[in-house]
């Protein structure tokens, strides 16, 4: 069994009720959703909140909706519990999907969920980019990852790593996409981890799991679609399904 869970919290600070935020005529979560529906790996897709308004909104275009806790520390714990309200068994596979990515692509999800599938060394997995651009290889809101000779993570940093001592960059860093799939059994596990001193400095949570000797295997795919944080996000993604309605997921 291969779950879709997209966690959409109402709170947020730099963009109250974003899940609802109208995108094209449609709250935004009800794009990602779609965009997750369309994976063809996925048995199932809900959506894990915390607050009855995502909820309703939610069982009114047809999806499923799961309430959720308003005090966890992150959106691991959120798919954890929503992986154990739906009953699922410890080899089960859970993918977690950004619910501010309405226009994820799903081909993205089937890849994670292939990986997770077929790589049973994999407690979890994530996706990974070419990162060409030197503004955002430089850029701490961008995360980069370093790999092992497999493909398994070695570290996330918010800086560019690694370091290229001569100059002669053979090929471009890593990007990190935020796309988590996992395996129920690592889910639970990492629940029970204490934040290590890694977590804390660079305020990244998959660290944690590094740093407590999970492994987590990285697809690499092609470039991160937009996310969105702010209303001027929204307004710039707006601008993109204008010019290149293709991109709809809800089309």
């Amino acid at each position: 069994m291969v779950t879709g869970v997209i966690p959409a919290r109402y709170g947020s600070t730099r963009f109250p009720a974003k899940a609802l935020a109208p995108l094209r005529g449609f709250p935004l979560v009800q794009h990602v959703h779609a965009g997750a529906r369309k994976a063809r790996l996925l048995d199932r897709v809900c959506i894990a909140t915390d607050d009855r308004r995502i909820a309703d909104v939610v069982s009114a275009f047809g999806g499923t909706a799961l309430m959720t806790r308003a005090d966890h520390p992150s959106g691991t714990d959120r798919i954890l519990e929503a992986a154990c309200a739906l009953g699922l068994g410890d080899d089960d596979l859970v993918i977690n999907i950004q619910g501010d990515e309405p226009l994820i692509r799903p081909e993205y999800i089937d890849r994670a969920a292939a990986a997770l599938r077929d790589t049973r060394e994999a407690e979890w997995v994530t996706l990974v980019y070419p990162l060409a651009s030197p503004e955002k290889a430089a850029s701490t809101t961008v995360v980069k990852a370093v790999l092992d000779s497999r493909g398994f993570a070695l570290y996330f940093s918010r800086l560019p790593i690694p370091y290229d001592r001569d100059g002669a960059r053979a090929r471009p860093l890593l990007g990190h996409i935020g796309l988590y799939g996992y395996r129920v059994a690592a889910l639970k596990r990492f629940a029970k981890l204490p934040q290590g001193i890694l977590e804390q400095t660079e305020k990244l949570e998959q660290l944690r799991a590094l740093e407590h000797g999970m492994r987590i295997y990285c697809v690499q795919v092609g470039e991160p679609t937009p996310g969105v944080d702010t209303p001027e996000d929204l307004a710039r993604v707006e601008r993109i399904l204008a010019e290149h309605p293709e991109l709809c997921n809800m089309s």
